[in-house]
């Protein structure tokens, strides 16, 4: 028995609390109130117990004590308190425990990241740094709603992408690298030879005999290897870094040195067009502190989105609607053949006369006289 009852918050902040009111207060005076805050989480969700202990007892104290850790932003999620509480729980969290509300309605929501460098060998980027520098250069786009919807940051250390930022995120962050994948020839021999676990041993076999050709290369989406039954060969230039060959071998096969991101926009759920997956927008950027040109391109994007969307419209909509080379001309980037939906079928791109050299016009005689059968 929820009803809309008004927008409820903390001084000076339009987010990071989501206002639930009872339309029966008066057989349920206990959930007359029942408002949701969220938390902004640290990056990778790292947490003393200390923290999570000092979280519990202001729950238990001022709220109604159930928590979600996490949503699938990413907040800390604080179920159910009282108006009246907002405040002296918004104190307790910045003053004593050095925490801040997440996001919440049409702004930037709580950017979120895997484990990136802090335990995880194949993390092409500090996600970490990434998130918590997002998160604190864009303070007012997350506290204050001012966007045609929300817009979700999302950061993977490579390209398993573990937060599944590319079906989730407005803007993914995608750890890779463009320089060659290394390769150990004789740890490659090992584990052909048995002597290794592939996989990892995630699946509890131990060390087997792996078939190389049938469980690496033949399962390449591109092709790209080669194994004569004594080296392994990789031809880069064609590896799309599925990472499945990393996955398999990780003790023969390890990412390039020459790390950086590619960045991804226009994932959301099937709220209003339907599920979408994030598209390519730039292929490589190397992400170092200070991160200029990343945040370069997000203050174009934001521009673009909040002048042409409508109210309630992803990113990714906006730009399904009005075509990715609008979007691509507000940002000031040039088309790539790796920006293509699907090739050879459905490129989304589309040039301009101008730009093709001699144009469109083609003299049907003089093609045919070219191009006999």
């Amino acid at each position: 028995h929820w009803k809309h009852g008004g927008i409820v918050g903390v001084l000076g902040y339009g987010g990071g609390v989501i206002g639930r009111y009872c339309d029966r207060p008066d057989p349920f005076p206990e959930v007359a109130h029942f408002h949701t805050m969220r938390v902004n989480q640290p990056s990778s969700k790292f947490y003393s117990t200390e923290v999570l202990k000092q979280l519990c007892d202001i729950w238990e104290k001022r709220g109604s004590g159930p928590t979600n850790m996490h949503g699938s932003t990413g907040d800390i999620i604080l179920l159910g308190t009282v108006t009246d509480e907002l405040e002296p729980i918004f104190y307790e969290l910045t003053h004593d425990m050095n925490m801040d509300l997440g996001g919440s309605g049409s702004n930037m929501r709580t950017p979120s990241c895997c484990l990136g460098k802090a335990r995880c060998e194949w993390s092409c980027i500090d996600t970490q740094a990434i998130t918590h520098d997002i998160t604190t250069e864009f303070q007012d786009e997350l506290h204050r709603p001012a966007f045609p919807y929300k817009f979700k940051f999302k950061t993977s250390g490579c390209p398993n992408d573990c937060v599944a930022a590319i079906a989730r995120a407005d803007c993914s962050i995608i750890g890779t690298w463009r320089d060659d994948i290394r390769i150990d020839q004789e740890a490659v021999k090992a584990y052909a030879a048995g002597e290794l676990a592939p996989n990892g041993n995630s699946f509890g076999t131990g060390p087997s005999v792996l078939d190389i050709q049938k469980e690496v290369c033949d399962l390449c989406p591109t092709r790209c290897m080669e194994w004569d039954g004594k080296t392994l060969k990789i031809w880069n230039e064609d590896c799309t870094r599925c990472m499945h060959c990393i996955n398999v071998m990780p003790r023969a096969l390890r990412p390039g040195t020459d790390t950086g991101a590619t960045i991804l926009c226009g994932a959301k759920a099937p709220i209003l067009e339907g599920a979408q997956l994030s598209s390519v927008i730039i292929p490589f950027i190397k992400m170092e502190e200070p991160y200029e040109e990343f945040k370069d391109f997000v203050d174009k994007m934001w521009d673009w989105w909040m002048e042409e969307g409508k109210n309630r419209e992803r990113l990714g909509e906006s730009i399904q609607r009005l075509g990715l080379r609008a979007f691509l001309n507000a940002c000031e980037l040039e088309p790539d053949p790796r920006m293509i939906n699907t090739p050879r079928y459905n490129p989304y791109i589309f040039y301009d006369p101008a730009d093709v050299p001699g144009g469109w016009e083609i003299d049907g005689k003089a093609y045919r006289e070219k191009h006999q059968a």
